[in-house]
């Protein structure tokens, strides 16, 4: 009899928890890369080892057995928890690529503006942006740091307020020229206003109504007006003269001082979001993860 500090072998382990998980040994032999038999005689060793029964077998299928029920939730936690180690360890080796993940509006229209500067100050990083609204799992060790747009809470992180945001109405100047007048906000009624679905994702995200409601307008217009999926298109339909869009200020910056867009009017939004810099706690101990944060710091402070 083993005594209870013994642990079985590592692979017999392995092979039971990708069998028991895949209820099947061709599965777990597939992807540990290995033969069924293989898998097979790791789990009859491990059996032995054990004293239990693991699997009843039958000619298709496995099932587990009430023992194999008690050590499979732990053993699945711990080889996750072991791959997840070692993806940390490899991302934290400097090999000289910065993987970054940011908003399709954030890195189209921000960081993608001004990264040549950051090329320019640290040539030996190569840089490699995922652009996606999607809220990736930093601790999976895919990304090295991230620019998140909400409203900062991300337990576990290391969280850093990188801008704050105010929202307002543009458009491109040949609307403003051409187009109906646009004197008071009233006049908004007489334009189509372009929307973004982002309150679709989050109810705190500023809408049309609020600014609106916030400009004193007690009929909200309902002229047609188009929809998009992120205010970075919001804004494109703008500049294409689509019709009026509401923007983010940190997002619009670019297209405002180049002239592609015009402010109409002087009332703004607070937006309850910001963009944040997020990172795995001891990220920025990485060179090149503390040179990409320190240059995003100066950026941002740069930023009108």
């Amino acid at each position: 009899m083993q005594g209870s500090s013994h642990l079985p072998p590592l692979s017999a382990l392995r092979a039971f928890e990708a069998a028991a998980r895949l209820a099947s040994f061709s599965k777990a032999a597939d992807e540990l890369n290995v033969t069924p038999a293989a898998v097979s005689h790791q789990i009859a060793a491990l059996e032995a080892d054990l004293g239990v029964s693991l699997f009843r077998r039958g000619n298709r299928a496995v099932e587990l057995t009430p023992s194999a029920r008690v050590l499979l939730p732990g053993l699945t936690e711990a080889f996750a928890g072991i791959q997840a180690s070692v993806r940390r360890l490899r991302a934290h080796n400097d090999t000289g690529t910065l993987n970054v993940t940011a908003s399709p509006s954030f890195a189209g229209k921000w960081l993608v503006q001004r990264l040549h500067r950051f090329q320019e100050s640290s040539p030996e990083i190569d840089v490699r942006i995922s652009a996606t609204d999607e809220i990736v799992d930093l601790t999976r060790g895919d990304f090295d740091i991230a620019i998140r747009y909400g409203t900062g809470r991300y337990p576990s992180l290391e969280v850093e307020l990188l801008l704050k945001n105010e929202v307002f109405p543009v458009c491109s100047p040949e609307l403003l020229r051409n187009g109906s007048p646009i004197e008071t906000p009233e006049d908004l009624s007489r334009h189509a206003l372009i929307h973004d679905q982002a309150v679709d994702r989050d109810p705190l995200a500023p809408t049309w109504s609020m600014w609106l409601r916030a400009a004193g307008v007690r009929h909200l217009p309902n002229a047609p007006g188009l929809s998009v999926s992120t205010n970075h298109l919001a804004l494109e339909a703008a500049i294409g003269g689509h019709g009026i869009a509401l923007a983010n200020s940190t997002i619009a910056a670019s297209d405002l001082a180049a002239g592609r867009l015009v402010r109409l009017f002087s009332l703004s939004l607070p937006d309850l979001f910001a963009f944040y810099i997020v990172a795995v706690p001891g990220a920025l101990e990485r060179p090149k993860v503390r040179a990409f944060h320190d240059w995003l710091r100066q950026e941002a402070a740069a930023t009108p």
